[in-house]
C-alpha cells in the first residue's frame, strides 16, 4: 500500500468511482454500455443469462487484520464467478456495490481494486457497474455477477438421479485450514504484539483461504468430454453440506466415501499438526470454491481423464438416506456441520 492518504471524502461518491474505473478494458463483446450512465447495457446474442450475488461484510466474511486488500478484491469477484461456473456457464460481467468507512483511503481501494481487475482480467469478465455508499462500522462488500449459457444448458441443484456418479473437483480443508492458522496468529498477537506471526510457510492453506480460484478449467474439460452434469453446485458451506443440498434438492440420498475425499498432502499435515482430523476439515470447512457434480454413470470413463475430478460416490434413492462410509468400513448418516450464515459468530 502507498504510503499516502488521499482522503475518500476529498473525492465525493463520483469522483472515486471515476477514480476507480478510469481504466477499465472490456473483455466480452455482449458489454454495450458500462460505467457511467444509469444501468449497464448487455446483449447476450440470443444465449440465456445467468445472475448470481454475494455479499461479504467485514468481521464476518473476512478479518482485515490478515486480509490484504488486493486479495479481498480478487476473491470477491472468484466467489461469484464460481457459482456461475456451478451453472455451467460462462461470467461475463461483474457489478460491485461497496459501503466504506472513513478508517479506509482513496490508496486503500485502490489496492482493493488492483485485486478486482487482476480477477477481471484473470477470467475474461468485465465490471460495468456499481455504487459506493459509507459506512459506520466497516466494510461490506457486496458483488453480482452475470454470465451466459447456450438455451437450457445451465446445470442445476436438483436435477441428480438414482445412480448417478457424486463427483468433485481439487481439494478439501485447505481453506478451512488456512483460517485456522491465520486465526491461530491473530490471537497469539493480539495477546502479544510483539511476537511476529508465524506462518510456517504454509503456502498452500494460507493460499487457499486468501485467494481461491474458479474452477473455469473444469468447465472447460467437462465441455471438450462432451459431459453435461446432472446436478451442479460449488464447495462453499463444506462438502457435506453441500452435498446434502444436492439431495435436499433432488430428493435423492447418497453413499459418500470417506477413502475417496480429496485432500492435499499441505493440508492434511496441517490437520495433523493442528491436532484436527483432516477429513473433518474436508467435510465441514468452508471456501474451497471447488465443483461438486453428479454425472450418469456411462460417463465415468470420459470423467477419470481428468486429475482434477474424483468420483467420490453415488447418489441413491431418498428412503436409504445419506451415508458416509469410512476407511474403517463403518457407516455413518451424513450430517450438515458447514458454514451457518446466521449462526452466532
Amino acid at each position: 500500500m502507498s504510503e499516502s492518504r488521499t482522503e475518500i471524502s476529498s473525492l465525493g461518491e463520483f469522483g472515486l468511482i471515476d477514480h476507480l474505473t478510469r481504466n477499465i478494458e472490456f473483455h466480452n463483446s455482449s458489454s454495450v454500455i458500462g460505467v457511467g450512465d444509469d444501468a449497464a447495457v448487455i446483449d447476450h446474442y440470443g444465449k440465456q443469462t445467468v445472475i448470481t450475488t454475494d455479499m461479504m461484510v467485514e468481521g464476518i466474511h473476512f478479518d482485515l487484520m490478515y486480509t490484504p486488500l488486493k486479495h479481498l478484491g480478487y476473491k470477491s469477484v472468484v466467489v461469484n464467478l464460481s457459482d456461475i461456473y456451478a451453472m455451467n456457464a460462462t461470467p461475463t460481467q461483474v457489478v460491485i456495490s461497496l459501503a466504506i468507512s472513513n478508517k479506509f483511503s482513496v490508496e486503500a481501494m485502490d489496492d482493493f481494486y488492483e485485486g478486482v481487475y487482476a480477477a477481471c482480467e484473470q477470467y475474461g469478465v468485465d465490471l460495468v457497474g456499481g455504487d459506493t455508499c459509507s459506512s459506520r462500522l466497516g466494510f461490506v462488500i457486496n458483488v453480482t455477477a452475470i454470465g451466459e449459457v447456450a438455451p437450457n444448458q445451465f446445470v442445476q441443484r436438483s436435477t441428480a438421479r438414482k445412480g448417478d456418479l457424486l463427483c468433485v473437483s481439487g481439494f478439501l480443508g485447505g481453506a478451512f485450514l488456512g483460517l485456522t492458522l491465520l486465526e491461530r496468529e491473530k490471537k497469539i498477537f493480539l495477546e502479544n504484539p510483539q511476537i511476529q506471526p508465524d506462518l510456517e510457510n504454509e503456502k498452500y492453506i494460507v493460499g487457499k483461504l486468501l485467494k481461491p480460484e474458479a474452477r473455469k478449467d473444469i468447465i472447460a474439460f467437462l465441455a471438450e468430454q462432451s459431459i453435461t452434469p446432472t446436478a451442479m453446485m460449488d464447495v462453499s458451506d463444506g462438502l457435506s453440506s453441500d452435498i446434502l443440498h444436492i439431495c435436499t434438492r433432488s430428493n435423492l440420498g447418497c453413499v459418500l466415501y470417506e477413502e475417496k475425499i480429496p485432500i492435499h498432502e499441505d493440508a492434511r499435515t496441517a490437520a495433523f499438526k493442528f491436532g484436527l482430523d483432516p477429513t473433518a476439515c474436508a467435510l465441514s470447512g468452508g471456501e474451497d470454491y471447488e465443483l461438486l457434480f453428479t454425472i450418469r454413470q456411462e460417463d465415468y470413463e470420459k470423467v477419470i481423464l481428468s486429475e482434477e475430478i474424483i468420483v467420490i460416490g453415488y447418489m441413491t434413492e431418498a428412503e436409504e438416506g445419506s451415508h458416509i462410509l469410512t476407511k474403517g468400513g463403518n457407516k455413518f448418516k451424513l450430517t450438515a456441520q458447514g458454514w451457518n450464515a446466521f449462526k452466532e459468530q
